[in-house]
């Protein structure tokens, strides 16, 4: 059953430029569009873990904002499990590519945030614990986001989005910032989860290596204005290795480039 179901989706900006003989030196439209998105179609089913990969500013991550229902679009639709996103929802959750962490709040009452609802406080404590814990953070709950470190901070997120139970878990850009063994530990962490929770999970990314360990298909977008150039469905055991599995390394140097950079190192 296909779960998630783009159609047509277009999406298009009125330029705006500076007014040089306003007095308030305001912006106004000058009538040029900058079209960002061009008819793109795809289909996802319930479950997969799909990975968006495309040049910077192609529009990848507005694509996945419109999903979530965080952006309009200018045409087209999206659905998701049968119904069409016209606004965030609660079911839908989104790990932004810079933290979103409350300052003011330490690692247990951030990851707790969505579990307000739950009127049994031992319960509610036993779930904060089981999802600090699956992001190995048992020692930190005290502290706040400034007393964490840039990979403790995106794990600090996990856990919190993994807390509500989403359907549809995004993620744009979530290893952005982090050193080399951080961002291969977390990459991991993210997979594991996924493996163990089985929720869909729709992650942008600018890193083609992240991509082909980490989806279960892979989306290939061009420079903007945007379309799809490749999507394959990747039929590769985990953990992956690009030495272990040939035809995964000769997909990968063809992605490479397909986007300009002539060899995958």
């Amino acid at each position: 059953m296909e779960y998630i179901v783009i159609k047509n989706l277009r999406k298009e900006y009125m330029e705006r430029r500076k007014h040089s003989r306003s007095i308030e030196n305001c912006y106004v439209n000058c009538g040029d569009v900058n079209l960002v998105l061009d008819n793109i179609s795809l289909k996802f089913k319930e479950g997969e873990l799909v990975c968006i990969v495309g040049p910077s500013g192609c529009g990848k991550s507005t694509m996945l904002r419109i999903v979530a229902g965080f952006e309009k679009s200018t045409s087209g639709t999206v659905l998701i499990n049968n119904k069409e996103v016209t606004k965030p929802c609660s079911d839908h959750i989104f790990v932004f590519q810079h933290s979103a962490l409350l300052p003011w709040m330490n690692v247990w009452d951030n990851v707790g945030l969505g579990l307000r609802n739950i009127r049994d406080k031992e319960h509610k404590h036993e779930k904060i614990r089981e999802y600090i814990e699956i992001v190995e953070l048992e020692g930190f709950e005290q502290n706040y986001p400034y007393q964490l470190s840039g990979g403790m901070k995106r794990r600090a997120e996990l856990a919190r989005a993994l807390a509500v139970s989403p359907d549809v878990l995004f993620m744009d850009e979530p290893f952005t910032g982090l050193d080399f063994l951080v961002h291969k530990k977390l990459r991991e962490e993210v997979v594991n989860m996924h493996e163990y929770f089985g929720k869909t999970i729709l992650v942008v990314t600018h890193d083609i290596d992240d991509a082909l360990i980490m989806g279960d298909r892979i989306v290939i977008m061009s420079r903007s204005p945007s379309y799809v150039k490749l999507e394959q469905k990747l039929d590769f055991p985990r953990p992956r290795d690009f030495k272990k599995y040939p035809e995964l390394d000769e997909l990968r140097q063809e992605i490479y480039l397909m986007l300009g950079v002539p060899h995958a190192v």
